[in-house]
This record gives C-alpha cells, structure tokens and sequence, in this order.
C-alpha cells in the first residue's frame, strides 16, 4: 500500500500495516528530505516520493519478503529496491533521532539507570559458506548471530546491543563486550551468566536446580520475583521482531545486521516517548 492510501488509515492501523506509528514516520520523512536538500550531488532523482521510499524500507523490515517481490509490488527493479532500501536506511542511522544511548551512558552517573536487564537473543541465518563452527549453536542446533541486549529495568528504553557469533556463550559475550557497569548499577540476567557476581556485585540471577535436588520455597519465590522483572527484556524482543525481517531467518549479509538490529532498537526508544494511542 503506498503512503498516500496508508494516511487515510486509523493510527492502529496503520502502525499495524508499517509496524510504525505515524508520528515515528512523519520523523522519518522529515529526517530523510533534510538530508536530501544537504546532499551536493542528488544524483538521478526516484520516481517514488520520498513518503513512498520510506513506505518501501518499512515494507520490507515488516514483511522481509526479497528485494524481487518487493520491487515488483512497487513496479522497480530488484536491484533499484535494495539500492532504495540501503539509502533509507543509512540515512536514518546517520540521524541522531534513531541513535541508542551506547555503552557509555551505562557508566556516567547522571545517566545509568538504577537497574538493567542483559539477555541474549538468537536469530537463525543460513549456513556460512565459511567458518561455519563459529555460527553453530548448540542450544539451537542450526547457525545463528546473538545479539546481547542491556535495556533499563524501569522503563524497557534500550541502552546498548552487541552482536556475535552463535557458538560464543551468553556469559563470555557480557565479559568481551565491557560495559563499564556502575558499582551501583542492579544486573537482572538468566541462568546463562552464572558467576556475573564475580564481575558485578550487585547482579541476580534466578537459583539453578543441583542434580537429583530441589529448590527450597524461598528460592522458587525469588525465582519467580526474578523472572516478573526479567519479563520486560522478553517483551522487548518480541517488539523487535515485529519485523519479520528479525524473526525468521536472516537471508542478507551478516556485516549490516547489527546496523539494521541498532536502527529498529532506536526507533522502538523513540516510540517509547510517544504517547499512547487515544481510543477512538
């Protein structure tokens, strides 16, 4: 559906055709023509409206059918779609709207939030030509790429991603990426980061079950007052995948992953800001 059908939608429905709020398309749009007008060489001009490439990106995030469906849905070229799709995008990166917080706002004190969540989430790709071991994981059985999220524990905002190889545990990613955690800072993690209180003190983790044993009722109860928490970083997951470009496999090369996870997870923070839909 191009943009000019798509604005006579309701806001839920359209925010259900693009997987974006209307408000988050209209920053887009603005976002995109500046840098356009800054451009010294514009180069060969679309035919598509500006609205429409943006309608064309978010349409192959949301859907992550080929670059030769896509392009034949919007009447170009395959390899027209993908240059238009690769332009957006490095475009909304460069923008400081769609940029996460980073590593550092997690060890300056007027920043770092009182508690995070760290969790780990897998995403299938197809088998590397090269160095195929490295991607294998054994918890999945099939090759993926981890992506290590730290989100504020208090309002679910993003503060950092870190993207690897499948075969490298979720324990050894939080060692390798060095957050620089605050002394003062919670850590909420899952049963994959035994020993974080090694590193960071103020860590919890839930209580694993020893062999031929069982947890006490303190330990199942601070289990489950864990895992209420915890359940914040799941439903962020499940908001970025969304795109469906995240939740099956991931056919595209693997050097513009972590662009593409970093992206969406700005705009996710930016529609966090937004209020909330009025009731119609």
């Amino acid at each position: 559906m191009k943009y000019e059908e798509a604005k006579e939608l309701k806001p839920e429905e359209f925010k259900r055709l693009s997987g974006v709020r209307i408000e988050t398309f209209e920053t887009m749009v603005k976002i995109v023509k500046e840098a356009v007008l800054k451009k010294k060489k514009p180069g060969r001009p679309s035919h598509l409206s500006i609205e429409n490439q943006i309608m064309l990106t978010l349409e192959y995030w949301r859907e992550y059918r080929t670059y030769f469906h896509i392009g034949a849905a919007w009447g170009l070229h395959e390899s027209n779609a993908y240059r238009t799709i690769k332009r957006i995008e490095d475009i909304l990166v460069k923008s400081k709207q769609f940029r996460l917080p980073g590593k550092k706002s997690l060890s300056q004190e007027e920043l770092a939030p009182d508690s995070v969540i760290i969790d780990v989430t897998e995403n299938g790709i197809e088998r590397p030509k090269k160095k195929q071991k490295k991607y294998f994981s054994g918890k999945k059985k099939r090759h993926v790429i981890k992506v290590q999220t730290v989100s504020d524990a208090q309002v679910g905002f993003i503060l950092c991603n870190n993207c690897d190889k499948g075969k490298k545990h979720d324990f050894r990613m939080f060692k390798e990426s060095e957050l620089g955690l605050r002394g003062e800072t919670e850590v909420l993690a899952d049963k994959g980061y035994q020993g974080i209180q090694k590193l960071h003190s103020k860590s919890t983790i839930p209580y694993k079950k020893k062999r031929k044993g069982k947890l006490t009722k303190e330990e199942r109860e601070h289990n489950r007052k864990l895992a209420s928490k915890r359940i914040l970083g799941e439903h962020i997951f499940c908001r970025i995948k969304v795109f469906r470009i995240f939740k099956g496999d991931y056919r595209n090369r693997r050097k513009r992953f972590g662009l593409r996870f970093n992206l969406i997870s700005g705009i996710y923070n930016f529609e966090l800001t937004l209020p909330k839909f009025k009731p119609s």
